[in-house]
């Protein structure tokens, strides 16, 4: 490999999780330390390989043959794992390239995370692994561990008094007291891991790494990741894809939501941290889930394995089953409000609903009455109704405190498993918050059972998302032309909109004129009314200092118009430079959209689409998504927000031009790729939408350059 190529996402990750053979550097007898736990859990759980403890004085270390130096091991290793000063870490690194190591994970601290002199160490690392084909993980990581393989390059507490079983769950996390955390939960949930690598610095394998190598992995069919930030925006979209592509379902605990989150996660692992919104766009777009608690990941993730890709939920249609109405009520709300629909029940099932429970409500949701837990064949008479009901939709039922109660426990534990194996493909998912070995039984039978009605709504929502990955449309790319921009874009709105109308996108005829008299001339031509407004590229806001006279009527009020915004912009902005004024049509009609461009720090160009005015700016009613974007996508984001019945004929309102406006979007997103090394950002603001067929118009547009460095 060339020096400070990057591989490409996942490859060489094999040889942390299959190497034939370990060295750990700087290994040591006492297992309280970092040398000597990796040695110590290595021979506890049974690895097959060799181990090669490496200490200075050589000797025995923790019954095996230690040597002074990785050069000297008979067999040269495929995996190294590093625990020494970070002053000593670089040449101990050059020893494993030359001896041929394929892995080296650097647990040491003290390089990127401690300042400039630990990032040109980290550096150093990086080129030496790079210039020799060998993968780097950390430094400054907690390692990882194959359980499959009983391959244990870290030093978790995590791992002390068990291993995990062996099972489906792939981990990645850039932080390695969250996805130990994470190893140890789903463990003790009795689900088992397949393999697990935390990322720390992050100066060679990243998250994408592990992302793809899960993906790629046959041992693993969902992959769950904690993240804190992304250094390389193309590779995790690279790496989302490819879980996208194998149906690998991705669920991400991304932390660093707020301000101070974000600032934290930057101090934390000297990384940019992108717009929380973006992720959340960019997981969208690549199908992966995004939750937002510790809890959420592991619900999502233990109900996610147990339905496996096959059996995930297509339809978010739900049938609410409880024996209180209150509940039923509960659930019904929190199950709207995440986005899940409640379609009627046949009438056929509503009979045979009340045939066994007489005193049930049989809409949905359906009051089954205390009744219903009478004797395990009532039960399973009206779970067998609901379940044979033609709408396909996920079973939700809620029992809060049934299963406390050993009695009525046997009862529902005799009608679920029953059910189970009568209708093994339809979705069943229960509400309960225990007794914990009672929810661990009903799992077992393959039933996700969730804590309580919010943590169902959003769990079942995102095992909906979750489910469609074989539906995802393939994400926008842009392959054209990366040109220069012509530097008058930045001057005025005028020779901005005149760029975005050679992309394609509609502007209306305007001209910028020098004198009154100009201004007269180009009115006439226009028509009456028209618009007047200060053109100055030091002039951003034009409104804030009496630059706009709009509804001009005639010659004498153009003339009035010109004289007074010229003598404004002198009086507000004296050293602003002025190129006159700009004359354009008074256009009415339609509803106003803003969009937009800026950049994003680790994404490049994002475009947002939100509804005008105060939706945008109030009540933040926008959709983001990384440049570009296709018509399609552009089509989803508008719909998308909150306001758009207003687009779509509120009230008896003409329904608007949604296909003009999404098209405008995408052909902006595509101007903003071509031009990126010299806009950082674009305001489309007013874009008005005509009614249906009569397309959209942008009548403001402003453009900043990037900065030059």
């Amino acid at each position: 490999m060339p020096a400070q190529v990057q591989a490409a996402p996942g490859a060489g990750l094999d040889a942390f999780f299959q190497a034939d053979g370990v060295a750990v550097v700087g290994a040591s007898d006492d297992i309280t330390k970092i040398g000597g736990r990796p040695v110590q859990l290595l021979r506890k759980y049974g690895y097959a390989g060799a181990i090669y403890p490496i200490n200075p004085r050589g000797g025995m270390l923790q019954g095996l043959p230690a040597y002074a130096s990785i050069l000297d091991t008979p067999t040269a290793p495929q995996l190294a794992i590093l625990a020494v000063p970070a002053a000593a870490t670089l040449q101990a690194v050059r020893d494993c390239a030359a001896r041929g190591v394929r892995g080296v994970i650097v647990l040491s601290t003290g390089f990127a995370e401690a300042g400039p002199e630990g990032a040109a160490l980290q550096a150093e690392l990086v080129h030496v692994a790079r210039t020799h084909g060998m993968r780097l993980l950390g430094p400054n990581c907690l390692g990882a561990v194959s359980v499959v393989d009983k391959l244990v390059g870290s030093f978790s507490i995590a791992l002390e008094q068990s291993l995990p079983p062996a099972g489906q769950v792939g981990i990645v996390s850039q932080s390695g007291n969250i996805g130990s955390f994470t190893m140890r939960n789903m463990a003790d949930r009795g689900l088992g891991v397949s393999r697990f690598v935390a990322t720390g610095n992050e100066a060679d394998v990243d998250v994408a790494d592990g992302i793809a190598a899960l993906a790629e992995d046959p041992a693993t069919t969902i992959i769950l990741c904690c993240m804190e930030t992304c250094r390389h925006a193309g590779r995790l979209a690279e790496a989302l894809d490819m879980a996208r592509h194998r149906r690998k379902p991705v669920i991400v605990l991304k932390i660093g939501a707020t301000a101070q989150g974000q600032a934290a996660a930057a101090s934390h692992t000297g990384a940019l941290t992108g717009s929380d919104a973006v992720f959340d766009a960019v997981f969208r777009r690549y199908g992966a889930l995004r939750v937002h608690s510790f809890e959420e990941l592991l619900d999502v993730g233990h109900a996610a394995v147990l339905l496996g890709a096959e059996r995930l939920p297509s339809t978010d249609a739900v049938t609410l089953v409880a024996a209180s109405g209150g509940f039923g009520i509960m659930m019904a709300d929190a199950m709207v409000q995440a986005g899940m629909t409640l379609p009627a029940l046949a009438d056929s099932t509503r009979a045979r609903i009340r045939e066994a429970v007489p005193t049930a409500g049989t809409h949905n949701p359906v009051d089954a009455s205390a009744q219903m837990s009478a004797r395990p064949d009532i039960l399973l008479k009206m779970l067998t109704a609901l379940q044979d009901d033609a709408n396909g939709s996920t079973l939700v039922l809620l029992l809060a405190l049934s299963l406390y109660n050993p009695r009525l426990r046997g009862v529902y534990l005799e009608a679920l498993e029953k059910i189970r194996a009568s209708h093994p493909d339809r979705l069943l998912v229960l509400i309960s918050q225990g007794p914990p070995d009672a929810v661990a039984e009903i799992r077992a039978l393959g039933i996700p059972v969730f804590p309580g009605i919010p943590a169902a709504a959003t769990g079942l929502a995102g095992l909906v998302r979750l489910g469609r990955l074989a539906a995802l449309p393939a994400a926008a790319a842009y392959d054209g032309p990366r040109d220069p921009v012509d530097p008058a874009v930045f001057r005025n709105e005028f020779h901005a909109k005149q760029a975005l109308a050679a992309a394609g996108i509609p502007v209306p005829r305007e001209e910028v004129v020098g004198s009154a008299d100009e201004a007269v001339r180009s009115a006439r031509a226009t028509g009456y009314p028209v618009v007047l407004k200060i053109a100055s590229e030091d002039i951003a806001h034009k409104t804030e200092i009496g630059g706009v006279a709009l509804n001009l009527q005639d010659d004498a009020a153009v003339r009035e118009a010109f004289d007074r915004l010229m003598a404004s912009a002198r009086q507000h902005a004296p050293a602003a430079r002025l190129d006159g004024v700009l004359v354009a049509p008074m256009v009415r009609g339609g509803v106003e959209l803003i969009a937009g461009v800026s950049r994003d720090p680790v994404f490049g160009p994002v475009v947002m689409v939100g509804l005008g005015g105060i939706y945008a700016e109030i009540l933040k009613d926008v959709a983001v998504q990384v440049a570009p974007v296709s018509e399609d996508e552009a089509l989803r984001m508008i719909r998308s927000l909150r306001m758009f019945p207003l687009l779509d004929g509120a009230r008896g309102q003409p329904k608007a031009d949604v296909a003009a406006a999404a098209r405008t979007v995408a052909r902006l997103s595509e101007f903003a790729c071509r031009h990126a090394a010299d806009v950082a950002e674009i305001d489309m603001n007013p874009i008005l939408v005509r009614p249906e067929g009569e397309g959209v118009l942008v009548l403001d547009a402003l453009m900043v350059p990037a900065p030059t460095h």
